[in-house]
């Protein structure tokens, strides 16, 4: 007779980290989960209205381009047309459009790439997470001779302002690296957006995204393999958006790279 083995008993909450399969006592949540949802609740309003340190960032940001070789890459401020946080997440709109002045400080480069970096709706998301991001997107993007417009940081930015900013420096493709919306499991995740020809009246079905970049979810190293896939596939195919596939042969043809190894 075969012996029984016996295992722990096991919990979904072990293999996620979504609220499920919570500890109750009772009728009623425990105490432990209750004071947690909390936390991670405030965690989430704290990104939302937190700030980003723009100037540390940029000094960051400058210190890495050197040491990839690539400090002649510009890097510029610029602002959306919200005037402050409460203004930006109030009227979502105005963190789709530069400031007035905003278009007088862009010049057309007629670059392969335009890349902004814009807070979003978390700024800890792009201090943690965008750099790194770089880190492993621009060297590429060097090496195969690519021309890399200036590098716009926002405050207060939404992902359109990236088509406004692509189409005055004439670049091919935009990426957008922001701060996504946060949730209650992770309040640090960082989106790409990746459009062909940005400009007036792009739409979501127009772009690709890259979401979920963060510890614990798509790493920043594999999230830039990815995003450099899909900018040569972009440049091959003259399209992004629900045009561009990951890894349909059909849409994306033999021209394109392979796709990223499994990660």
């Amino acid at each position: 007779m075969s012996e029984i083995v016996r295992t722990g008993k096991l919990r979904l909450g072990d293999y996620t980290p979504a609220r499920v399969s919570l500890e109750t006592v009772g009728n009623s949540l425990a105490t432990r989960e209750v004071l947690e949802f909390q936390l991670d609740h405030a965690k989430a309003r704290d990104a939302v209205h937190a700030a980003l340190d723009l100037g540390g960032f940029e000094k960051r940001l400058r210190r890495e381009l050197l040491a990839w070789g690539a400090a002649g890459i510009e890097v510029m401020r610029l602002r959306s047309a919200a005037r402050d946080r409460a203004e930006y997440l109030r009227k979502p709109n105005l963190g789709r459009i530069l400031a007035p002045d905003g278009a007088a400080h862009i010049k057309n480069t007629r670059c392969d790439l335009s890349v902004v970096v814009a807070d979003g709706l978390s700024a800890l998301a792009v201090e943690r997470n965008a750099i790194p991001v770089l880190a492993g997107l621009l060297p590429r993007v060097m090496d195969a001779g690519w021309m890399v417009g200036p590098i716009a940081l926002i405050k207060q930015g939404r992902v359109g302002i990236g088509d406004a900013i692509g189409s005055l420096m004439g670049a091919s493709i935009s990426v957008v690296l922001l701060g996504e919306r946060p949730g209650l499991s992770a309040a640090d995740s960082l989106g790409a957006y990746i459009t062909w020809q940005p400009g007036s009246g792009k739409t979501d079905a127009d772009r690709n995204c890259i979401s979920n970049i963060r510890a614990g979810g798509l790493a920043p190293e594999a999230a830039a393999e990815r995003l450099w896939w899909y900018l040569q596939s972009a440049r091959v195919q003259h399209r992004t958006g629900t045009m561009l596939k990951e890894g349909s042969a059909d849409l994306i043809g033999d021209q394109s790279p392979s796709w990223p190894r499994a990660l």
